[in-house]
């Protein structure tokens, strides 16, 4: 089991994309509030990431961003994000002494994980040698593929951006070693338990038998695994049910009994209003609200 790709696996629609850009001694780019995750990786020179609230920070060659909540913000060559001009609109400065890769994750924030969550509203993550080589080696492979238009482009784009937020997330995780989930994520029989119900949601789970799995009673399994997660495990094991429905019903065209079976639930009535109850729509709406239609073709 592998949490961390199940949390984005469960929100991720789309395809993510960059751009590369060159700007002078003067700039300040405006980025409006996204339904998605933001990143920015300055290559070259120095800058500033103003969040709308809270303080300006400091960006230095090689330091990595990330807006996990698509939170409005700028970048700046000062730390005044007055006169900005909207991202979309930046004319490129060839020769510019800055440089720097942004792109977007689209994410849909209704059915995020809570490991994503409890994120901050902006992760900065300095360059500094020997931090983070993983994380380097990505960067300087992205934006070498950006730069240049070589044959297999478009597939090495997408695969180096989603392992960029797989490895911008993990980065926080290893320097937050004592918050809540990433805790959840080094405790032995937490993180068992976490495998257990991510591996098998539709089995009939009682506390007392996921305690036993992982060598637990069931009390000590109830008290840890709410202190690290912030849910009783059957209250957890209920949302990432409805949240794998979730992803079913928008990645597949299973129809609806053979969902509530996956998710754990003896029939399509009980599935159903559970699902009304978490997501305020039935399956049935949930999945067609978000389906794009598909034109008819005229003779």
């Amino acid at each position: 089991m592998d949490l961390l790709s199940d949390a984005i696996a469960a929100v991720r629609i789309g395809q993510p994309t960059s751009n590369r850009l060159c700007a002078g001694t003067s700039w300040c780019y405006r980025f409006a509030p996204y339904d998605g995750a933001g990143f920015h990786v300055l290559l070259r020179g120095s800058g500033w990431l103003v969040p709308d609230e809270g303080e300006p920070v400091p960006l230095g060659a090689g330091d990595a961003v990330l807006v996990p909540h698509g939170s409005a913000h700028t970048l700046s060559a000062t730390p005044d994000a007055a006169g900005a001009v909207p991202f979309e609109t930046a004319v490129p400065e060839p020769g510019g002494r800055t440089e720097f890769l942004c792109g977007k994750y689209r994410l849909d924030h209704t059915r995020r994980h809570p490991v994503l969550a409890g994120l901050p509203e902006v992760v900065h993550l300095p360059a500094g040698v020997g931090r983070h080589p993983g994380l380097r080696a990505a960067i300087d492979l992205l934006g070498a593929e950006v730069a240049e238009r070589r044959p297999g482009r478009a597939t090495a784009l997408a695969g180096l951006l989603d392992l960029l937020l797989v490895l911008l997330i993990r980065a926080w995780l290893d320097g937050h070693p004592d918050a809540g989930w990433p805790q959840a994520l080094r405790d032995r029989e937490i993180a068992a338990a976490l495998a257990e119900l991510h591996a098998n949601p539709a089995a009939s789970w009682r506390i007392e038998d996921l305690a036993a799995r992982v060598g637990l009673s069931r009390a000590t399994l109830a008290r840890r695994f709410t202190a690290l997660t912030g849910q009783p495990p059957m209250a957890y094991l209920t949302w990432w049910r409805l949240t794998t429905a979730a992803r079913l019903l928008l990645d597949t065209d299973l129809p609806l009994p053979s969902i509530a079976a996956k998710a754990g639930y003896g029939s399509p009535f009980a599935f159903s209003h559970a699902f009304k109850r978490q997501f305020g729509v039935a399956p049935g709406g949930y999945r067609a609200a978000r389906t794009p239609a598909v034109p008819s073709s005229s003779a």
